[in-house]
């Protein structure tokens, strides 16, 4: 969690003064009594890439002020860690997966690519085993489909993202990530031993590299949010969230699609550029790029987390 305190690697904290405001409703602080309250007895799990993580962090922040957890265990090489808050009983668990569905980066050699062989139709089993333990499920996912992938369905390979063979077919991030969210949330919804579990989709919360990528100079240097005339709602990011919302709403009409709520966080995080980490990190002592995926702490994701009791509080997700 350290790792996103960002004033303590010395970036300007103005970030911090900006709140987003519901233009219909107000959205009230966290209480994180109140939340802890109601996971009495609870297990919680945030799954999938590390932006999940990020807003984990941020509810762990906020429940630190209530109770400090006994934590973290860590189970399946890191790819499940828990914290246990003992006073109300409450588990809260990372699952932690970089694209929902089954896997496997080629190599050449034996040295990794940075390419993946994703089988759309195929449950990650790394995470899947675990549903029956939860009572509350929040997933998220995205940046990783921003790479080359193959993309296999039924045995077959059927097409790619970010290739340039000519046999096959490039159907772009949007294609895989409405694949493998409907995969995820047909598997969730058909758990027999899942009953009562509630699912929480948050849409997709983009980066804000500018002058370069990730890895050859991208930065996110701005100060002050952007103004609402600013974004596109027609931007690759917009689309990815308008594709997660579309499978939710198809998985909820399915018979017996109950359980299943939404955290829609795309347009309001589309404003920050000024809540990341920049050059401001310290990350598993990585170095020479910026970090303008992740988000501050505290910093904006902590909107997230607000949204998440608000949307708990109203009973807004019909089990």
């Amino acid at each position: 969690m350290l790792e996103h305190n960002c004033g303590k690697y010395g970036k300007d904290q103005d970030y911090v003064n900006w709140r987003w405001k519901p233009k219909q409703c107000q959205l009230p602080r966290f209480q994180g009594k109140v939340f802890l309250e109601m996971m009495k007895g609870k297990t919680m799990a945030f799954l999938g890439d590390s932006v999940g993580r990020n807003q984990m962090s941020s509810l762990i922040c906020f429940l630190s002020q209530v109770e400090i957890p006994i934590g973290a265990k860590n189970e399946d090489e890191d790819t499940v860690k828990t914290w246990y808050f003992q006073s109300y009983d409450f588990t809260l668990m990372q699952l932690w997966t970089k694209f929902l569905v089954e896997a496997a980066e080629q190599e050449i050699n034996g040295t990794g690519t940075g390419f993946y062989d994703v089988h759309l139709d195929r449950i990650d089993t790394s995470w899947s085993g675990k549903l029956p333990l939860l009572d509350y499920l929040i997933i998220s996912d995205g940046h990783w489909f921003f790479r080359k992938l193959y993309l296999h369905e039924y045995d077959k390979l059927v097409g790619c993202v970010y290739c340039s063979e000519g046999n096959l077919t490039d159907f772009g991030i949007n294609f895989a990530i409405r694949k493998a969210f409907r995969t995820a949330f047909q598997f969730i919804n058909e758990c027999e031993e899942c009953q009562g579990l509630v699912t929480v989709a948050r849409t997709f919360a983009p980066a804000h590299f500018e002058n370069g990528t990730w890895n050859d100079g991208g930065d996110c240097s701005r100060t002050r949010p952007f103004e609402e005339s600013a974004i596109s709602l027609t931007a690759t990011e917009y689309d990815i969230r308008s594709t997660q919302v579309e499978e939710l709403e198809s998985t909820r009409s399915a018979k017996g699609g109950k359980g299943f709520g939404l955290l829609d966080v795309t347009k309001a995080m589309m404003m920050r550029p000024d809540g990341h980490p920049g050059s401001h990190r310290d990350f598993m002592g990585m170095t020479g790029f910026n970090d303008c995926v992740h988000w501050c702490l505290p910093g904006p994701v902590d909107m997230w987390n607000e949204m998440l009791l608000a949307v708990l509080k109203k009973g807004l997700i019909a089990t």
